[in-house]
């Protein structure tokens, strides 16, 4: 398996190969997926905190939405694709990694748009998607430019 790394010099070192770090892309992209839920997670659990969030809870309603069996599955649902793309990117080929990542983070990026929808504490919740809008473009910038060798061998000398 061929994977492209990305080379960091410890601080206050020299760029000989003795002080060359190598993460391989593969990590890369888990620790942004990583930071992604972190962010996705603490948006949610900070908004907890939102005057009347709590006492909507308790009458059985998250903003407009009734909570039902149904609103939970799909909660779970759109948190489980980030949560897998933390193992997918760390498991898959690298060819299917590539695409897998490039196509789930470009769908994320509206999905996470439609989440600031209502309006409420437009700078909190506007600022939780431009951190997720940066991470998530960083993920489709890194798998474009992830060149991933042929499995084809050449037939050139």
């Amino acid at each position: 398996m061929t994977s492209q790394t990305t080379t960091v010099h410890a601080p206050g070192t020299t760029a000989g190969p003795e002080s060359t770090v190598r993460v391989p892309r593969q990590l890369q992209l888990a620790a942004a997926w990583t930071s992604f839920m972190c962010l996705y997670i603490y948006v949610d659990v900070l908004g907890l905190y939102k005057p009347g969030a709590v006492a909507g809870i308790l009458e059985g309603t998250v903003h407009t939405f009734e909570i039902t069996q149904t609103f939970f599955a799909g909660a779970l649902a759109a948190s489980a694709v980030p949560i897998m793309m933390i193992l997918l990117s760390t498991t898959l080929a690298p060819r299917a990694n590539r695409w897998t990542n490039l196509v789930v983070a470009t769908l994320l990026i509206p999905w996470m748009a439609f989440n600031l929808s209502g309006g409420e504490w437009l700078l909190y919740y506007g600022l939780g998607f431009a951190l997720e809008l940066v991470i998530l473009l960083w993920i489709v910038r890194t798998s474009w430019r992830w060149r991933v060798a042929s499995a084809v061998p050449s037939l050139k000398r």
